[in-house]
């Protein structure tokens, strides 16, 4: 029974890329994205940079691996890397 890592997205209310990078979780069976409004919360969005060095969103975690942004993720899952991560 091994649970599937959580997955973490800073993102803000209109962000396409915040969408398609959802969309694309969504697809690949992610049931669950923590989603962390950083344009709610200017405390979270100085984690965000904090953890990760970049300023724009979405920024991406599976687990303990930091993914990146969308173009990551998207060229992740090209190389066929998504789904084993995702499975853990």
């Amino acid at each position: 029974m091994s649970a599937t890592p959580s997955v973490v997205m800073y993102s803000t209310a209109v962000c396409p890329f915040c969408v398609r990078a959802e969309q694309l979780l969504r697809a690949r069976g992610v049931q669950r994205i923590d989603k962390i409004r950083i344009d709610l919360d200017p405390d979270r969005r100085a984690e965000m940079i904090e953890r990760t060095a970049k300023r724009t969103v979405p920024q991406i975690f599976i687990g303990e691996t930091y993914v990146g942004g969308c173009d990551d993720l998207i060229a992740l899952d090209r190389a066929g890397k998504l789904l084993p991560l995702l499975a853990g």
